[in-house]
């Protein structure tokens, strides 16, 4: 225990310090996490029992990732976009898969079982630097966002056919018909029980827990939601990610999802630097220096090949501009190909040196996605630039720009909405007591959501940085301080108007140099003197 707790703090120390420093020169974490795991594998030799656990525990980062962005997406909103899951993400599985089994059959002889593991192991991309990435520059909406979520959710549905396949050609005592009966049998029983879950029990749930009001049993429930879905969807011989991502799509429409999410964030991003040490653990120095010239062309090729089977896929169907987004987005290799990998070598597919060349390739490949990602717009405007003349575009499909935003339905939040509504000017509420927001969509108000607004992503995801103003009216004087300082790290420019009940409170916040702050004691005894003045004249 006391070497486990000694290296525990040597990683986050390393960790620490790699990020701190990479930052100066906007060099993304994960980058930092994987040198980290590189570091940390060179010169500390895990056991396998340690490793399989750190990659067990790493594996919820992705969980908890793939429940947040199903949160943002609805069954009715997976509908509307069926065309880029079952259309462009078929297609994009199926033809990259192909070319890459040809590659592997014709020119590096590999056995067909192998290049057809190896193949479609390369096709799928990955979803936690890609989303993580794209939920950082708030580009999960946007054109190419859509089209890349979209192609995403499809590969991740296909790792089950591709580990189906697996199973077959490692198995001696199961036929073809028997997998299949088992898979579509559970496919069966796993929509059922989702689709009986999201509909009869969600809601009840956590108005159960949400009038409780206690935020530690809160997180507790969602904890305890995303891991049982996760738990039953791998028993059904599915990925745990899957069924995190189900059980979001099953909270997408409930008014708990923008409160949820904001509890999660830490604990996904946290588990998600994880997960990217644990790939960093995978790269073996020597075989990167022995083979290095290989992995480089190795890499170049799965990169090209990648990005001109997306490419050419949409070409004909979008703007050029956001097929050249959606193509860099989606070039490189997921994490998923990592475990497919490791499995294809315990089983013989594949011998030890190319599982080690495609595993460093694969590392490569994610290393370079965050650069590119990060640079995607420069990089697209070298490509091919952008009209004089552009069509102005809404935020988000739910409208969050040129808004107003309440923090608070208290008397004061329910008077500036009832006054902004007559004025016909565009606001959304957020208040964190849900029975303040039952209570206003029992009276008809529209526009309320149940979330935390001392969340920065909460403000994010309602686009404070695109809003006219943001007004706060909470009693809360931390919470009224946090809030504060959020929009401030957003966007210095917001126009903030902030309620403070006394001198103390407009004090707390002197230093982040608000414009508008509104003591109501002082406006109201100044009210009171000038009445009695004019009762006594």
């Amino acid at each position: 225990m006391h070497h486990s707790l000694l290296l525990f703090v040597i990683v986050l120390a390393i960790s620490i310090f790699i990020n701190i420093f990479l930052k100066k020169f906007k060099i993304p974490t994960i980058i930092g996490y994987i040198i980290t795991g590189f570091i940390i594998a060179s010169f500390y030799h895990f056991d396998q029992e340690s490793k399989e656990f750190l990659t067990k525990i790493s594996e919820f980062g992705i969980v908890f990732l793939m429940f947040t962005i199903g949160l943002e997406f609805s069954f009715k909103y997976l509908k509307k976009t069926k065309k880029e899951v079952f259309v462009f993400g078929f297609l994009q599985v199926i033809l990259t898969g192909l070319i890459f089994t040809f590659i592997c059959l014709y020119l590096f002889h590999i056995s067909l079982h192998g290049s057809l593991t190896i193949g479609f192991a390369l096709s799928l991309s990955s979803t936690a630097i890609v989303l993580k990435i794209l939920n950082e520059k708030n580009e999960l909406h946007s054109g190419y966002g859509r089209i890349v979520l979209g192609v995403l959710i499809f590969q991740d549905l296909a790792v089950i056919p591709i580990f189906v396949m697996l199973s077959i050609f490692t198995s001696n005592s199961k036929s073809l018909d028997e997998v299949l009966i088992n898979l579509l049998i559970n496919s069966i029983v796993i929509i059922i029980t989702f689709l009986v879950i999201g509909k009869y029990m969600i809601e009840r749930y956590f108005k159960l827990i949400a009038a409780t009001k206690s935020e530690e049993i809160f997180l507790i429930s969602v904890l305890f939601l995303v891991t049982l879905t996760s738990f039953i969807a791998e028993q059904l011989g599915f990925s745990y990610s899957l069924g995190a991502f189900l059980a979001g799509m099953m909270l997408a429409e409930t008014k708990y999802r923008f409160r949820i999410e904001s509890d999660l964030v830490p604990f996904r991003d946290l588990l998600l630097g994880l997960f990217f040490i644990t790939v960093g653990m995978q790269i073996d120095w020597h075989s990167a220096i022995e083979y290095i010239f290989e992995i480089l062309v190795i890499t170049i090729i799965i990169i090209s090949v990648k990005a001109l089977v997306i490419f050419a896929t949409l070409y004909t169907f979008f703007q050029k501009r956001t097929v050249f987004k959606t193509t860099i987005a989606l070039s490189q290799v997921g994490e998923f190909a990592l475990v497919i990998f490791t499995l294809a070598y315990s089983n013989k597919l594949i011998s030890n040196i190319e599982n080690q060349i495609l595993v460093i390739s694969v590392i490569f490949s994610m290393i370079l996605s965050p650069f590119m990602m990060k640079n995607i717009k420069n990089i697209v405007d070298f490509l091919m630039p952008e009209p004089t003349i552009l069509r102005k575009r809404a935020f988000k499909e739910d409208g969050f720009n040129e808004h107003m935003i309440i923090c608070g339905y208290g008397p004061v939040g329910q008077n500036v909405a009832k006054s902004l509504k007559e004025l016909g000017i565009k606001y959304i509420i957020l208040e964190h007591d849900i029975a303040l927001v039952d209570k206003a969509i029992a009276n008809g108000e529209k526009n309320i959501f149940f979330a935390n607004a001392a969340q920065k992503s909460v403000l994010e995801h309602f686009n404070a940085q695109g809003s006219t103003g943001v007004i706060i009216s909470i009693a809360n004087e931390k919470q009224k301080r946090l809030i504060c300082e959020n929009v401030v790290s957003i966007d210095k420019d917001v126009n903030i108007v902030v309620v403070v009940n006394n001198e103390d409170e407009e004090k707390i916040l002197e230093d982040l140099e608000i414009k508008h702050v509104i003591n109501d004691r002082e406006i109201i005894s100044n009210l009171l003197v000038q009445k009695a003045i004019t009762c006594q004249i």
